[in-house]
């Protein structure tokens, strides 16, 4: 791959980060997927004492259609082993995208009589610019704070033999085209795209149209 691509991939990876701090909060909110290091993290914010609880929220998704189980249930899993006790934990296990997270959560803290007034929301690193727009568009509730967080590797720290290069690219190209689509449908805040970061986009495309991002 030429380096001016990799440039151009680079730009994209990171404008999909907000690089926010994660602050103490009410709720580690966890949005499902197919990468249980988000699990592990939440798990290790929990023990910093950074939320008393978590909510792990995800059903079946595009990359997990296939899983016997939820996300929600292999990511409590997974933080469970890590020393999260069951209690500290909330499965929201029926959503299949990530406004249904959103909603679906929130209809369920309701209906277990939990309000939670700040947040710190986890995604994969790409995703998280996505996960917040997408929270401020859909919560139904009032809150007072909301940070985004991941692990925040660079992206050939986070891709291994589960989530390959190819994949990842795909995956980053089709949730960055999902910035510029969802506003206008109602799923998500408008937010501004640099000329940079669209011209990115553009390269990447001439020199890979992915056919299966949608």
């Amino acid at each position: 791959m030429a380096t001016h691509l990799f440039q151009h991939i680079e730009t994209l990876w990171d404008y999909m980060q907000l690089h926010q701090t994660p602050k103490k909060a009410d709720c580690i909110f966890v949005l499902g997927s197919n990468d249980s290091r988000v699990a592990e993290y939440a798990a290790e914010l929990y023990h910093q004492k950074m939320a008393p609880y978590i909510v792990f929220s995800g059903g079946r998704g595009r990359f997990t259609q296939d899983l016997t189980t939820s996300e929600a249930d292999i990511f409590a899993n997974v933080a469970f082993d890590m020393g999260v006790p069951r209690h500290a934990m909330i499965l929201e296990t029926q959503s299949t995208n990530s406004g249904e997270n959103m909603t679906f959560t929130a209809k369920l803290l309701a209906e277990q009589g939990l309000t939670f007034d700040s947040f710190i929301l986890l995604q994969k690193p790409y995703m998280e610019r996505r996960a917040l727009a997408t929270f401020i568009k859909q919560w139904p509730h009032q809150y007072r704070h909301v940070t985004v967080s991941s692990l925040g590797q660079n992206l050939y720290d986070f891709c291994n033999e589960e989530l390959l290069l190819p994949d990842v690219i795909e995956a980053l190209v089709g949730d960055f085209e999902r910035i510029k689509s969802y506003p206008e449908k109602g799923f998500q805040i408008a937010q501004d795209i640099p000329l940079a970061v669209e011209h990115a986009y553009q390269a990447i495309i001439a020199r890979y149209p992915f056919e299966n991002r949608h």
